[in-house]
């Protein structure tokens, strides 16, 4: 049997009890840890935080196990129980869909242990998730850019395996970006006075929520990744009152726990 568990957004308590017990009697566990990252992967100690707590020991699945030796994974799960635990939700990312064509191809029993993933928890700024468009689009969630193992242009050249150090896009340059493209193209979808939130270690004890314009989340410092951005539309007088909560110069205290002014 393979399981794949979500572990939520924060720490390694966020998985649920579900998650927990289906990990406790797997023979192996495996974590994915190139799509996401939870907070304590920023740390040296994460990985024995999470054995400790889990009771098992874990393997780091890194891109190259996932992408190009996943099979081995699931040979093991068609004779034993195998743990694959991923941040957020199994289906926040199409590896995950994948994975489970894979292992159903091969007639291996596959459960799914869902759990938050960043397409809800970023209703807490008040806009309301059935009003939200697609992904990367006006109104939508722009989750920034993640890239992890990502192979040297050296090394492609010759043939070796080295790799670039891992980079998470911030919030300041998607805008950065996305104000680039428009003044390409000028088709006025924006400009540096649309609204936005941006959220940083959404669902962690430091989570960062912060609205204001593209010109003021430019100025503002979200710290550590992971980050994402949505771009606001016309909005409801309920989704504006929960936005004051979150903008730029606002006197109340959702703003002061951000370090805003």
């Amino acid at each position: 049997m393979l399981y794949i568990i979500g572990l939520g957004l924060g720490d390694e308590r966020d998985i649920t009890l579900r998650g927990l017990d289906a990990v406790k009697k797997c023979e192996k566990v495996y974590i994915e840890a190139y799509t996401s990252l939870l907070s304590f992967g920023l740390s040296k100690n994460g990985l024995s935080t999470v054995e400790k707590l889990y009771g098992k020991p874990i393997i780091l699945a890194d891109r190259k196990m996932v992408e190009e030796k996943v099979d081995n994974i699931l040979s093991e799960a068609c004779g034993s129980d195998v743990a694959f635990l991923v941040v957020g939700d199994p289906f926040g990312a199409t590896t995950h869909t994948d994975l489970v064509v894979r292992a159903k191809t091969l007639g291996v029993d596959v459960k799914v242990v869902h759990n938050a993933s960043v397409m809800n928890a970023i209703g807490i700024c008040g806009l309301q998730l059935y009003r939200y468009g697609n992904l990367k689009l006006i109104r939508s969630l722009s989750h920034t850019d993640i890239r992890v193992k990502e192979p040297t242009l050296e090394s492609l050249c010759r043939g070796r395996k080295q790799y670039e150090p891992p980079r998470y896009m911030s919030i300041n340059t998607a805008i950065e970006q996305l104000l680039e493209v428009e003044q390409k193209h000028g088709e006025s979808a924006y400009d540096e006075d649309t609204d936005c939130v941006g959220f940083a270690r959404l669902g962690s004890e430091d989570q960062m929520i912060v609205a204001g314009t593209m010109r003021q989340l430019q100025m503002v410092d979200f710290g550590k990744p992971l980050h994402c951005l949505v771009i606001v539309g016309k909005t409801h007088p309920v989704e504006e009152e929960m936005l004051e909560f979150y903008k730029i110069g606002s006197q109340n205290s959702e703003q002061k726990g951000n370090g805003i002014a």
